[in-house]
């Protein structure tokens, strides 16, 4: 085969090969697809309260069974109610069941700033176990963080309450001062006020008042579900 022939027939065999490879699928390349991390937005429930206070009590005991319900959707605070007094000379603060309740306050907000929910509010339960009239005594704390497993050193608990439990130590009294003026600032006057996602939805002053949506375990665990899917967006999984 001459030159003139082979030429052609070398033309022809490319223009195949290139139109082939031309036509050809191109190859993709396949990657992990992203991992997208949804973090659902929790409720916040804030409890207006007092420690030694029965009408805290009784919603504390209330809000026990709504968390066990759920407490996965919720962001739990107590708001505590008090005034005010530069003259108080352990607190700054004149608590209306007086001084062991201020100390209660503080020992339950240092608990709430340093250890999970679970931990404090077990705390807390406990301290209402042992009766009005023993909470914010030293023994009690001390005995109560035991029993909700604080390290009361460890944790930071302790040197925020006192480490004998006085409720007496500058940060916790700091607390319960700060505690207090936001109490006022958002409105809180009365033990027990309960606020779901930013509205007072309920109050225990010696019998419930100014509760719309109702004032059982099942309605306060509604208002929260109705609350966390607007939060959260009411395709997302209860």
């Amino acid at each position: 085969m001459g030159p003139a022939t082979l030429m052609p027939l070398l033309a022809a065999i490319s223009a195949t090969f290139t139109v082939a490879v031309g036509a050809h699928e191109p190859v993709l390349q396949v990657q992990e697809p992203a991992q997208v991390s949804y973090n659902a937005v929790k409720v916040p429930v804030i409890l207006g309260v007092m420690s030694r206070c029965p009408d805290a009590h009784l919603c504390e005991t209330v809000f026990d069974q709504v968390l066990q319900k759920v407490s996965g959707k919720v962001d739990l605070s107590l708001s505590f109610i008090g005034t005010i007094n530069a003259s108080e000379p352990d607190f700054g603060v004149t608590c209306m069941h007086g001084a062991e309740e201020c100390a209660g306050n503080v020992q339950e907000l240092c608990a709430m700033k340093y250890t999970s929910q679970n931990e404090w509010w077990e705390f807390v339960q406990c301290q209402n176990f042992h009766g009005r009239d023993n909470v914010g005594l030293p023994e009690t704390a001390l005995k109560c963080a035991n029993t909700a497993k604080i390290d009361w050193e460890g944790s930071g608990v302790g040197n925020c309450t006192g480490v004998d439990g006085s409720g007496k130590a500058e940060e916790g009294v700091k607390l319960l001062q700060e505690s207090v003026k936001t109490s006022q600032a958002i409105g809180i006057k009365k033990s027990c006020t309960i606020i779901i996602n930013g509205k007072q939805v309920c109050i225990h002053d010696g019998t419930w008042k100014d509760c719309e949506n109702g004032h059982t375990v099942s309605d306060f665990v509604k208002q929260i579900e109705e609350e966390y899917q607007k939060l959260n967006g009411d395709d997302m999984e209860a």
